[in-house]
Parts: C-alpha cells; sequence; structure tokens
C-alpha cells in the first residue's frame, strides 16, 4: 500500500496569492488518480494546504510525524516546488528507513499543459521501485534528498555536482 500525504501547491491546482490567500481549486491528487484508473491500495491524507515558500520546520516535524505514524513503507508526499529540497533534506536526515517520494509540478495542476500527472505517475512508478530513502521525483528524473538543488534559471531541479 503507499500512503499519499499531501502539502498543499501546485500540483494541487492550488494558486497561492501574495502568499497570504489561497484561491480555490477543483484539482485533487484523488481526481488524478481516479482518471488514471490505477490499480494499487493506496490512503491519501491531507497534513496541511501551504505555499511551500510558508512551510516551517514545525510543518516539517508535522510531516515527519505522519510518516512515522503510518503502517505504510511506501510514502508519497505532494509538495510545492519552492521548498521541496529542504523538506527531502529534513526528511532524509531522520533516516525513518521508509521510502519515501517527493514530487510536485511546476505548471498549475489545474492548467491544461500541467505536468502534474505525469510528475504524479512516475513519482508513484518510482516509489514502487526505489530501495528505503528518501527522494524527489520531478520531470522524468529522481533525486536523492542529499544530492539536489533548484536551478531557478531553468526552473528545473538538478543533481549537485
Amino acid at each position: 500500500m503507499i500512503h499519499i500525504l499531501t502539502t498543499g501547491g501546485t500540483i494541487e491546482g492550488l494558486d497561492y496569492v501574495d502568499g497570504q490567500g489561497i484561491t480555490q481549486s477543483n484539482i485533487s491528487i484523488q481526481g488524478f488518480l481516479d482518471k488514471a484508473n490505477i490499480g494499487f491500495e493506496y490512503t491519501i491524507d491531507s497534513v496541511f494546504k501551504k505555499d511551500s515558500r510558508a512551510i516551517t520546520d514545525d510543518d516539517r516535524a508535522q510531516l515527519a510525524c505522519k510518516i512515522k505514524e503510518s503502517n505504510a513503507t511506501k510514502i508519497l508526499i505532494t509538495h510545492g516546488t519552492f521548498t521541496m529540497e529542504d523538506t527531502a533534506k529534513y526528511i532524509g536526515r531522520l533516516n525513518l528507513k521508509k521510502t519515501i517520494v517527493l514530487v510536485g509540478s511546476f505548471i498549475l495542476g489545474s492548467s491544461e499543459n500541467t505536468d502534474a500527472p505525469f510528475n504524479l505517475g512516475y513519482a508513484i512508478s518510482s516509489l514502487q521501485l526505489l530501495k528505503p530513502d528518501v527522494y524527489i521525483a520531478m520531470n522524468g528524473q529522481i533525486f536523492l534528498w542529499n544530492n539536489i538543488s533548484k536551478n531557478l534559471e531553468t526552473n528545473k531541479f538538478e543533481r549537485n555536482e
């Protein structure tokens, strides 16, 4: 079974106005999975709905607590891309002995040309094949938590050299 923990971000079609308000979205991770006609068991829990720029270490501790409490050994976390690497590093340092994959999207999940469904499917596939550790799955690549940075010029994740 896969336990999906959601935290907000553009993958859920949430647009943040000046870091304050959240516009409503008719997009959900559940909706993406329903459309994909998936054939594995999963549960979804919303931990919080925040622009990732507003996620604090207290939020990360809450997320880590949910991971520890989960009976699942495979955890998928949907997360905004702005601080995804920070959360991956926070959780990676805890050595939780579970396979944990963070995923998000660069293009709003409610946009016609969103990368959300592809990234979500890629992350779920990767999650089922990877050994226990913490990873980020974005745009057809897997990154280990301690070897990643976001290039703000290209708006892509890269391996540290």
